[in-house]
């Protein structure tokens, strides 16, 4: 993910289309849901990597909270599996992402923020 930013640089070289950065976030607490139509990378170094390569922070990225770890190395966080407990939150978590794209790509952004970035 760190390095993303070259394939999807290619991806829109050769689909010249508009695209969706689908990520995890460490920011935001364990599901919460973001989408956004543009904006900074907030430190997530792989949406770093892709406005670096695309020269543009101007893309929709929808962000899935995974929260931070109480002790340790964040690094060590985000590539440990998920616990039980976790993947049940996530469970529903990605039924509700899905829902969003559906209705991203039928009715639009406003529509899908709405329904995506409530609390």
């Amino acid at each position: 993910m760190n390095y993303s930013g070259v394939v999807v640089k290619e991806l829109i070289d050769y689909f010249h289309d508009d695209f969706l950065v689908i990520c995890d976030d460490a920011d935001l607490p364990l599901g919460r849901i973001r989408l956004r139509a543009k904006g900074s990378s907030g430190g997530h170094k792989g949406l770093e990597s892709i406005i670096e390569e695309i020269g543009s922070e101007d893309f929709k990225r929808l962000r899935i909270g995974i929260g931070r770890p109480e002790s340790g190395e964040l690094t060590d966080y985000v590539l440990s599996p998920f616990t039980d407990p976790e993947l049940k939150v996530l469970s529903v978590v990605i039924d509700r992402v899905l829902t969003g794209i559906e209705i991203l790509l039928d009715q639009g952004l406003l529509i899908a923020q709405q329904f995506l970035n409530r609390e």
